[in-house]
């Protein structure tokens, strides 16, 4: 009767079997709730009388009252916290309520700290239900923070690209370095192995710390432009784990115009050196690529040394080096000062912290080490607010991603998104997921935006201080050396320009001069054609308006790349921007 009166699952309980079934139940878990209780930490005291006594009254109560005692206790179960459940679930929810209350203050700690990731690792451990759907979800690693101390100097900021042809390794040297430097911790990569064995990859397991969506994993192909960064003592570094494939060359593009230092990786492996470096191989245009980007240090890692076919011999190492070295030279590296060679292995780890017993004949710095030892890089700080766009997405406003080229940024600034001239105001920074309040140049950021919708933007667009915008126009004209090409080329010609983190669709309008290799004159008449391997001062004209600078005003921004057919056709730099006629 108390039931119906009080309308609490008037449909559920309505007729006695059911309230004696309840009760039985009930007294199942009571006892069982008691203990637990017990075992909580004392503020939970409230609950422990409440649960003890239902437990108690449950032995004194006569039998004729019984419709009252369950009454009652079914007014006590919701301060225990638990919803009434079904039989068996009762007492594995009070269970895992207790768990939930020791971690919740936990993880609002966490949360600030900007890595959610860390405490949810605990949470996994502590409680069985979360450990089985975890199976199931797919988690993407959080690297833990480190964190810094308020008055140690701000470590300066390395952009590390990865590049080379399809399947030499890239994206496994960047997980392996991961997890030597302990941003990857050894249960996740366990994990990764365990998923890769099913699907008979077990070698790939390294690279899914950065190649973390499905179809990347699948095909064991980078797609996008993969992101991490690690630490060492001097320097916080930057992983941009560029896709070797040469259908995704526009994504490697972007990804290597955000970079201070590429690393250039090719196979050891017979057969596979070759084919990467061959023409149409992506080893060639990578390195090109990387010198076009602005890239000026080059490290070329020997990978896959541990292969059977090489097994750390350094008649292969020294092969691949010589075939190497005339084409850097080429394309403008100076072998002695800007190219460093090193033997290593992604899959074990060999000569990339630690030095290799297998290789005697290296006496140099492992490769961590040796990113630790080179030079500074010089950056204006003072400079203009120069920040190209690489991506942008919704979350909680407007995000967009890219690295700062030149000056500084800090919270609340208004700064300008040419060429739409849109003012806007950034509301908050993030440096490689931690959140800072300022920026300097080199630096690769988040940034939430206030004051423009995230459709009005586009990849290729830059963020400026008011005081002094970015160039904009259509009409530039610029040096193209033409790499490779099998015709000629006309006024007229069209193809694909890329400039800093921006694509767009160029015509050639007209070819003014060409220019002399070996001397540097400039021919007197105008050339009615260009071919392969020639130098020429060209005008050209985009679809659309792009910011650019002049080379030699901001080189950042003053080279580009033309592209046709999947092909990089030619390299340049702007020399001056053409107003345009009304």
């Amino acid at each position: 009767k108390l039931f119906r009166r009080q309308g609490a699952g008037s449909d559920s309980v309505s007729d006695t079997s059911s309230v004696s079934q309840l009760e039985e139940s009930f007294r199942e878990t009571a006892p069982v709730q008691a203990s637990d209780a017990e075992e909580a930490e004392v503020p939970q005291e409230r609950h422990v009388h409440i649960v003890a006594e239902t437990a108690s009254s449950d032995q004194r109560v006569p039998e004729g009252q019984e419709t009252e005692s369950v009454d009652c206790k079914m007014i006590m179960l919701p301060l225990t916290s638990a919803p009434p459940m079904e039989n068996g679930d009762a007492e594995m929810a009070t269970d895992d309520t207790w768990e939930q209350k020791g971690s919740e203050p936990s993880k609002a700690e966490a949360e600030p700290g900007g890595s959610p990731g860390g405490d949810r690792g605990q949470a996994d451990e502590d409680s069985p239900q979360e450990e089985g759907m975890e199976e199931e979800e797919e988690v993407v690693p959080t690297p833990k923070v480190v964190p810094t101390q308020p008055n140690a100097p701000k470590k300066e900021h390395v952009n590390v690209v990865f590049i080379g042809h399809v399947d030499a390794g890239k994206s496994t040297i960047g997980g392996q370095i991961m997890y030597l430097t302990g941003m990857v911790d050894k249960r996740t990569l366990e994990k990764y192995e365990r998923e890769a064995k099913e699907k008979n990859r077990e070698t790939w397991y390294l690279s899914w710390a950065l190649d973390t969506n499905q179809e990347e994993r699948d095909k064991g192909k980078t797609v996008e432009v993969g992101r991490a960064y690690f630490e060492t003592e001097e320097k916080h570094f930057t992983i941009l784990d560029a896709p070797g494939h040469k259908s995704f060359v526009p994504n490697m593009i972007g990804g290597a115009s955000q970079a201070d230092l590429a690393v250039l990786v090719i196979s050891a492996r017979k057969g596979e050196f070759e084919t990467g470096f061959e023409k149409g191989g992506q080893t060639r245009e990578h390195a090109m690529l990387a010198k076009t980007a602005g890239v000026k240090h080059l490290i070329v890692l020997v990978n896959k040394m541990d292969d059977p076919t090489v097994n750390w011999s350094l008649e292969r190492y020294e092969e691949c080096k010589e075939k190497l070295v005339p084409f850097l030279k080429k394309v403008g590296f100076n072998p002695r000062k800007d190219v460093h060679f090193m033997p290593c292995s992604g899959l074990t780890g060999a000569n990339l912290k630690e030095p290799a017993e297998y290789c005697p004949w290296y006496t140099g710095l492992p490769f961590i080490p040796h990113l630790d030892s080179l030079p500074n890089f010089s950056r204006s700080s003072d400079g203009p607010v120069r920040l190209p766009i690489v991506d942008k997405y919704k979350d909680m406003g407007t995000v967009i991603l890219g690295k700062l080229e030149s000056g500084s940024i800090s919270k609340a600034q208004q700064l300008v998104m040419m060429p739409n001239r849109h003012t806007v105001e950034l509301l908050s920074l993030l440096s490689d997921d931690v959140e800072t309040d300022d920026a300097g140049p080199g630096e690769n950021l988040k940034l939430r935006l206030k004051g423009i919708e995230e459709e009005e933007i586009l990849p290729g667009f830059i963020l400026c201080n008011a005081e002094n915008l970015c160039h904009t126009g259509r009409t530039f004209d610029a040096q193209i050396v033409i790499i490779e090409h099998k015709s000629i080329i006309c006024p007229g010609y069209n193809a694909v320009l890329h400039i800093h983190t921006c694509i767009e669709e160029v015509q050639i309008t007209a070819l003014i001069c060409l220019v002399d290799k070996k001397t540097g004159d400039k021919s007197k008449t105008r050339p009615r054609f260009v071919k392969q391997d020639q130098v020429c001062i060209a005008r050209l004209r985009t679809a659309g308006t792009i910011c650019l600078e002049t080379f030699k005003d901001f080189p950042q921004m003053g080279r580009f790349t033309l592209r046709d057919e999947g092909k990089t056709i030619a390299i340049g730099k702007v020399l001056k921007l053409v107003a345009e006629k009304d």
